[in-house]
C-alpha cells in the first residue's frame, strides 16, 4: 500500500535492517514537474517522506523493489535506443557486486581514533563560529555534517585548523553523526554563548572519489541523476558500493568535467560507460557555494 503511494522515480533510498524496512521517497506535489531534482529543486529542499515498518519479509521486500528498478532501467535503455540488454540473471549481477570494491576509506577513517582530531576554536561570547555546514549525503556511510564554507576572519577561519570538506563528528562532546542537518546546525548555534568550542573532526577533501566497475551496460549503475545532481540510489547496487551519495553533484566523469554539460549528455555518458568508471562528486550545496550560486549563511 505504501509503495502504491509513490512513483518509482520518487524513491530515493531503501534499506532492510533485520526485520525493519526503511523507505525514503520525495513527495511529488501536483504542480511538480518531472525535473523536480534539478538544481533549482535541490535549492528549495523537496519534502522527503521516510517510512519505517517491520516485516519478517523485509529482505524480500527490499529485493523486490531492487528488481523493479532493474526492470525500469532495462526499459530506459530500450527507450534510448541502446542495444537490448537481454536476460539478466540474478547470479550475474551478484558476480558484478562481488567484484565491486566497497569504497570504505571514510568509514575506516571514522572508526580509527587517530584520524579524529579535536580542534578547539577560541571565540568571543555571543560570536558565531563563522562556518557553513551541509549534509554529507546519503549512501553507504552514515551522514555527517561537512564544512562547506568558512567566513573570512571568523573564529573557525582564524584558528587555521579547519578546512572546507572536513566532517564534523561532534561538538563539545555531542555527536552529530546521523543527525538531521537542521538539528546539527542548531547544536552548533547553541555554542554561541561559549568562549571556546571543541570540534571533533575528520579531515577529508571536499571532493568524493567514486570508482564503479561495470562490465556491460546491461548492469544498471543503481542511481538516477538530474542535471548532474544524484537524486536516488539503489541500496546494495554497484553505485552505492562505489561511493555514490544522494544529494551530491557530479563534477567529473572519467576525467571529463560535467559542470556545464547538458543533462542529456551526462545521462548518455553514464548509460553507455563500461569498465571502471571514475567520478568526482561533492555535496550540491557545497558546489553551489563554491561556484557563487548561493550566498553563505554563516552560523
Amino acid at each position: 500500500d505504501i509503495l502504491m503511494d509513490h512513483a518509482l522515480r520518487t524513491i530515493s533510498y531503501i534499506a532492510d535492517i533485520g526485520d525493519v524496512v526503511v523507505l525514503m521517497a520525495r513527495r511529488m506535489s501536483q504542480s511538480a514537474s518531472q525535473d523536480e531534482c534539478q538544481d533549482e529543486g535541490i535549492r528549495k529542499t523537496p519534502r522527503v517522506i521516510c517510512h519505517v515498518f517491520e516485516s519478517e519479509e523485509a529482505s524480500f521486500i527490499a529485493q523486490s523493489i531492487g528488481q523493479a528498478f532493474q526492470v525500469a532501467y532495462v526499459e530506459f535503455l530500450r527507450a534510448n535506443g541502446i542495444d537490448d540488454p537481454g536476460y539478466l540473471r540474478e547470479i550475474d549481477y551478484q558476480e558484478v557486486l562481488n567484484s565491486q570494491e566497497l569504497m570504505g576509506e571514510e568509514l575506516e577513517m571514522f572508526a580509527r581514533k587517530e584520524t579524529q582530531k579535536d580542534v578547539v576554536v577560541p571565540k568571543a561570547k555571543g560570536e558565531p563560529l563563522g562556518l557553513v555546514v551541509v549534509e554529507s549525503g546519503w549512501g553507504s556511510m552514515l551522514p555527517t555534517v561537512v564544512i562547506a564554507n568558512l567566513a573570512p576572519g571568523g573564529p573557525a577561519s582564524r584558528c587555521n585548523l579547519l578546512n572546507i570538506g572536513d566532517q564534523i563528528i561532534a561538538i563539545n562532546g555531542i555527536s552529530l553523526v546521523g543527525l538531521q542537518l537542521a538539528t546539527a546546525q542548531q547544536n552548533i548555534k547553541n555554542s554561541r554563548s561559549s568562549t571556546a568550542v571543541k570540534l571533533t573532526v575528520v579531515h577529508t577533501p571536499p571532493v568524493v572519489e567514486v570508482r564503479i566497475k561495470r562490465p556491460d551496460t546491461k548492469y544498471q549503475l543503481g542511481f538516477s541523476v538530474q542535471n548532474g545532481v544524484i537524486c536516488s540510489l539503489l541500496r546494495g547496487g554497484i553505485a552505492e558500493r562505489g561511493g555514490i551519495r544522494v544529494g551530491h553533484r557530479i563534477i567529473e566523469i572519467n576525467g571529463q568535467s560535467v559542470v556545464a554539460v547538458a543533462h542529456e549528455k551526462i545521462v548518455n555518458m553514464l548509460a553507455t560507460a563500461i569498465g571502471e568508471i571514475h567520478m568526482k562528486t561533492m555535496p550540491t550545496s557545497m558546489f553551489r557555494l563554491l561556484t557563487g550560486q548561493e550566498v553563505p549563511n554563516y552560523i
